[in-house]
């Protein structure tokens, strides 16, 4: 993406780019969740758009929800792999060290060692603040090593590890599914056996505080990171860039990239927040996350009604008057699934000056015959930037 660098040049054309966490889907009856959805706002967009269907790492390759947003913001995934720990600390707030080690940890529920539901039944944040304290209260210092924990949303938290020597290499015990025992805690090179000591040590003392809890009696551990060096976008790309999520992980993701954080904590407070802020930014990139969630449930129809819930919000998006629209996904999550999946995501582009499909509906087969094809999620960027003119020409 160095050549994009070169090329960029700023000007005040505003660029928006709306993110439906796991949109893509498999059919049900013949139609995927998408194309299922009552969408008039939506298809009387796509009528004037350009479509396709972004790939996040590869061919055949699951991504998680970091790698593939950084894929849409222009950062290759595999150059830079950036552990979900640091991304959930960044989310909740807490400051992190160069040396510090984070973890993103999951309120799980077991029975007879045997993991029942890794997400504790979705316990309301307020719970999850409840067993945070808990835990922060009776563990905070492990071996020299200062334990910090603080509750995200749901059956999320984060944990930081400030200390000397912490390393990243160990196991994680998140079997990633439910039915299985939890994976045992294990230093994968020799440096990172005292790490996995603490870890493991901090797992014990947690399990015990939590042994009577009756959904979230066990936690999860993955996605153990340090911070990570990224060049933020407004010097890869010479934008100022905002970032309106309501869940954490999504927001941290923004700070890796350094764009500013716009607070809401609704659908509705998202687009205000939107509204508010267009003349202080040129770039805004608009997170909605729950159409994941239902997708990770196996809940079709709920997923269904949150797309067209979104449609019905885009016509008050469309009437701020941004310069470029896209909307797209980090990643698919079909309802059939219960689990993200290695298929490409709907993607839409709007601009004054796109060559426009005409195709009618926006769904995963009329993306798959649009102009931009199947194509590479990193070049969204490029995309974006030069349907708001922020790209000369290259060569002479």
């Amino acid at each position: 993406m160095e050549i994009i660098k070169s090329l960029t040049v700023p000007n005040d054309r505003k660029i928006l780019l709306i993110v439906l966490d796991g949109l893509g889907g498999l059919p049900k009856d013949g139609k995927t969740e998408l194309e299922t959805a009552r969408t008039p706002n939506l298809d009387n967009l796509t009528k004037r758009s350009t479509l396709g269907l972004t790939i996040p790492v590869s061919y055949g390759i699951t991504p998680g929800s970091v790698p593939g947003h950084l894929a849409l913001f222009g950062y290759d995934p595999i150059k830079y792999p950036v552990g979900r720990g640091v991304i959930e600390a960044l989310g909740v707030g807490l400051s992190i060290h160069p040396e510090d080690l984070c973890i993103r940890g999951n309120f799980a529920t077991i029975k007879n060692g045997i993991i029942i539901d890794r997400r504790a039944g979705r316990i309301p944040t307020e719970e999850n603040r409840r067993l945070c304290e808990l835990l922060q209260s009776n563990i905070r210092r492990i071996s020299n090593t200062k334990i910090i924990i603080h509750p995200s949303e749901g059956h999320r938290f984060a944990i930081v590890m400030r200390g000397q020597g912490l390393s990243p290499e160990i196991s994680e015990s998140d079997p990633l599914r439910n039915g299985e025992a939890p994976r045992e805690i294990k230093p994968l090179k020799d440096q990172a056996k005292r790490t996995a000591e603490i870890v493991r040590e901090l797992e014990e003392r947690a399990l015990e505080l939590l042994r009577t809890e009756k959904r979230a009696n066990y936690i999860l551990l993955r996605g153990y990171s340090k911070f990570p060096s990224l060049e933020p976008m407004s010097t890869r790309y010479r934008i100022d860039p905002a970032c309106i999520a309501i869940y954490p992980c999504y927001r941290g993701i923004g700070k890796l990239v350094g764009m500013e954080i716009l607070q809401a904590n609704t659908w509705e407070e998202e687009i205000e927040a939107l509204k508010s802020s267009f003349n202080d930014f040129d770039f805004f990139y608009l997170h909605f996350k729950e159409t994941d969630t239902k997708g990770e449930d196996g809940d079709f129809e709920g997923k269904v009604e949150l797309i067209e819930k979104f449609d019905r919000l885009l016509e008050e998006i469309l009437k701020i008057k941004f310069n470029v629209i896209a909307i797209g996904s980090d990643h698919s999550t079909p309802a059939l699934l219960k689990s993200h999946s290695w298929h490409p995501s709907p993607f839409l582009l709007y601009s004054e000056y796109v060559r426009s499909d005409g195709i009618e509906k926006f769904g995963e087969r009329s993306c798959r015959k649009g102009g931009l094809g199947v194509f590479p999620a990193i070049q969204v960027m490029p995309l974006l930037l030069a349907h708001s003119l922020k790209l000369k020409k290259f060569g002479a």
